[in-house]
């Protein structure tokens, strides 16, 4: 493809046509679905696939971006990014559509170079390697080089914190030269590496401070050297935007008026950095102040239920069909729960009660009648009640229900407004499957080149590997597999007006299908329909793998499951600090946003239940699949409710989507799968069952009724060991989260933000508390007013407070 490299500070004319820099100039319709996902560049040369964002690039007039090369292919699909030192951090792409110009927020790569060496001592070694949360753990592709006497290597690396450790001649070990190491949760210790902290506290901080009717106030802390203001995916030109003292007034665009929804959104950056986000949700062109207005379409305010059909509510008893093989012990058979069960539990007002906007269904397509797979003790083989074995793209299981059953579930759903995500498997099929017994040749091959297993290698050959012998990976690289697998998930959608996907394995799959199926939702369904879907994906890695898929032409979202195993060290641990989970979620933030549609789960199918490693029922050093077969797993000490109950509270406070596993609401044990997929209970629950119900039924509410929790911003009160709060701020409202994940209670001293220094607030969980304004003078004579907030907390509780 040839290319040819425009110089910095000029704009690609493709087309003449008037360009206006102080007008808005909004189109009837837009060439881009939904907001426009920031570009994040690499070191060097970074390309953007430009149908990532536009329906149809042949339109494309014109592409500018100040300060830096760049070059657009001929068939206008790729736009070829080249940045150097000077780079700002944040910068503008604008692409032209004759007088129509859309704006994208490109972020220039935080990397940083580390280096690393490991001294051999005078032993003689033949290979040293990295394995770590900077590669996957995969030590495959990372290698040190020997040279003078010393084994070195040199990293680019995100800020944040790594754990990882060395392989010396196929031997894993800590770093000798690094005196840093945490609790890996399995019984050892991983090093830690920090990179790049320095003078974070000096990058701007922005928040929402005012909303009038024709105009919103964003205040900001430390200077700022530009700014960018977007009202959808339009840059708002210079006399929209006014910044005087530490105050930026933003004029509301009169265009706004004719949409029901639109949003706001602002960045900056000065010499040390770049600020958060802010996301201001607009209704005819007025600030959402009431949540009630909020619809299930505003995914932004989803809160997720995670529905295992077969262990979820039999509700049709004449479709039950265990599998009648003894080799199959009972926790891996069929259950019998189906569709019309999660209807009858949509009917009865299960999930409305709850507080529950959207459910995620596990997957419907049918499965093998035989059993398959084996685990060695105790000697059983497995049904295929999970839903992950498919021998069809498009036929429901008929132990599940029928097109039917289906169709009147999301209309009840829908008539409750309750959303539909289903779960979606595309990285491979079952070996019975039709289309691999016509076409073999469109599966990866099972066996590598030296004649081993292709299986279970998910980091050294991530997008071949088989998850079995039984289930071969499609080779997804083949346009023909990618085209009929897109159409048959389409398919689902369209039939069945479902409003989205949880994908599987995502990481397993190349990007040119999520990017095709991404593409053909939009022209199919998003666009026709004027519709809004939701896609989240599953991948394990380091948030720079999960965020590559994160983007506006692959998916809206992924599991945040870095985040996740850290907040399950930390509540289920009294050893772990909230240092580290701070840690996580800042570090989250700066690949995914402040506002983000990132999945934070309560637990998930492959994990044993959180609640019974936070009771000591469950070790995190032992194999928790093996104890689900050979005792039965409990809650262990009670105390494992209260730190349940901490926890739902964590992923119900924080920025991104919580998502509730089916279970976790009352607090069920179990080690791991299929231990953590037991038979739902409604009824006959203990009153600590009760309890820990009632907890999330009410902190479901108040994520619900209080708009800082869905679209405020996040500022860190106070970290210790056992000690952590943040405010959640939008506008005039603040929500406080406090938690003490000691053993006995404590009084909590910390200041909250300044310019609540006036507010009334209430505890939600009845705990005691003071505030206290104290003023003082800063050396610049300004008097500052702070608000100490003084607060008694029993041991492993929380509190949230609202104004």
């Amino acid at each position: 493809m040839s290319r040819k490299i425009i110089p910095f500070l000029l704009i690609i004319f493709l087309i003449g046509c008037s360009q206006q820099s102080t007008q808005l100039i909004i189109p009837t319709s837009s060439e881009i679905v939904g907001l426009a996902s920031p570009v994040h560049l690499n070191v060097d040369s970074t390309i953007i696939y430009m149908e990532d964002y536009f329906n149809d690039v042949s339109l494309i007039d014109s592409v500018f971006l100040i300060d830096d090369e760049i070059s657009l292919s001929s068939d206008k699909k790729e736009l070829l990014i080249i940045t150097d030192s000077n780079t700002p951090p944040l910068m503008e792409l604008k692409v032209w559509f004759c007088d129509t110009s859309y704006s994208i927020l490109v972020e220039k790569s935080r990397k940083k170079k580390v280096n690393l060496i490991f001294i051999p001592k005078g032993k003689n070694y033949k290979k040293v390697q990295l394995a770590g949360e900077m590669n996957g753990w995969n030590p495959t592709g990372t290698f040190f080089k020997f040279n003078d006497s010393i084994w070195q290597i040199e990293l680019l690396l995100n800020p944040g914190e790594y754990q990882y450790k060395l392989v010396v001649d196929d031997n894993w070990i800590l770093d000798p030269a690094n005196p840093d190491s945490i609790d890996n949760n399995i019984g050892g210790y991983n090093s830690l590496l920090t990179v790049g902290k320095t003078n974070i506290e000096n990058t701007p901080v922005l928040f929402t401070k005012k909303a009038g009717i024709k105009k919103i106030k964003i205040g900001f802390k430390n200077d700022i050297t530009g700014i960018f203001v977007f009202w959808q995916n339009y840059s708002l030109p210079g006399n929209y935007i006014k910044i005087k003292s530490d105050i930026i007034d933003i004029k509301i665009p009169e265009e706004a008026k004719k949409y029901e929804r639109s949003y706001i959104r602002v960045w900056a950056y000065n010499k040390f950095g770049i600020s958060n986000d802010i996301l201001i949700p607009l209704i005819n062109g007025k600030v959402l102040d009431n949540p009630a207005e909020l619809k299930r379409e505003d995914y932004f305010a989803a809160i997720i239920y995670n529905v295992f059909v077969d262990r979820f509510y039999n509700g049709n008893l004449e479709n039950d069909e265990p599998l009648d093989d003894p080799e199959v012990l009972p926790k891996a058979n069929y259950f019998g729960g189906d569709i019309t069960g999660v209807t009858q539990k949509i009917k009865d007002g299960y999930f409305t009660e709850l507080g529950i906007n959207t459910i995620w269904i596990s997957p419907l397509v049918q499965n093998p009648k035989k059993a398959y797979g084996l685990w060695p003790e105790p000697h059983t083989k497995f049904s295929g009640y999970h839903g992950y074995w498919p021998i069809s793209f498009t036929q429901i299981d008929y132990r599940f229900g029928t097109a039917d059953e289906l169709k009147e579930m999301v209309t009840e759903a829908h008539a409750r407004n309750l959303n539909v995500l289903l779960d979606f498997v595309a990285n491979h099929v079952h070996e019975d499957h039709p289309v691999y017994q016509a076409h073999p040749d469109w599966a990866t091959n099972l066996y590598l080149p030296d004649r081993t297993l292709n299986t279970e290698k998910w980091d050294e050959h991530r997008l071949t590997t088989w998850f079995d012998t039984f289930l071969p990976t499609l080779d997804l690289s083949k346009p023909e597999v990618v085209e009929m697998l897109t159409d048959s998930a389409v398919f689902w959608i369209k039939e069945y007006n479902l409003d989205g996907f949880r994908h599987d394995a995502t990481k397993h799959i190349p990007e040119i299908f999520w990017r095709t199926l991404t593409k053909k939702l939009k022209e199919q369904v998003m666009i026709p329909q004027n519709k809004l879907l939701y896609q989240i994906g599953e991948t394990y890695g380091n948030p720079e793998l999960i965020s590559s898929y994160v983007n506006s032409g692959e998916l809206d979202a992924q599991f945040d499951f870095n985040v996740y195993d850290d907040a399950v060290a930390v509540f289920a641990r009294d050893n772990e600090s909230f240092t580290r989970l701070n840690n996580s979620i800042k570090e989250s933030f700066t690949y995914y946003g402040n506002h983000n549609l990132m999945g934070y789960i309560t637990d998930n199918q492959d994990r044993a239940r959180f609640i019974s490693y936070a009771g000591g029922a469950l070790e995190f050093d032992e194999d928790a699949k093996l104890a689900g077969w050979t005792r039965e797993i409990g809650i262990g000490n009670n105390i494992a409710y209260k730190k349940l109950s901490s926890l739902t509270a964590f992923i119900m406070t924080i920025p991104g989507i919580p998502i509730i596993y089916f279970g976790d609401e009352i607090g069920d044990p179990g080690g791991n799968d299929p231990d953590n997929r037991r038979m739902m209970r409604f009824e006959n629950l203990k009153k600590e069952e009760i309890a820990v119900k009632e907890t999330a039924k009410k902190l479901i509410k108040l994520r619900k009724e209080n708009l800082p929790l869905i679209f405020g911003d996040f500022e860190t009160l106070k970290v210790s060991e056992n000690i952590y709060a943040f405010a959640r701020t939008y506008f005039d409202k603040i929500v406080v989260v406090i938690f003490n994940k000691d053993s006995f209670a404590k009084n909590i001293t910390f200041n909250i933000p300044e310019r609540f220094a006036n507010t009334e607030l209430k505890a939600n969980f009845g705990s005691k508390f003071n505030l206290e304004n104290n003023k003082s003078i800063h050396t610049d004579f300004h008097l500052v007013v702070r608000t100490s907030l003084e607060i008694n907390l029993d041991g492993n509780s929380f509190e949230i407070l609202t104004n």
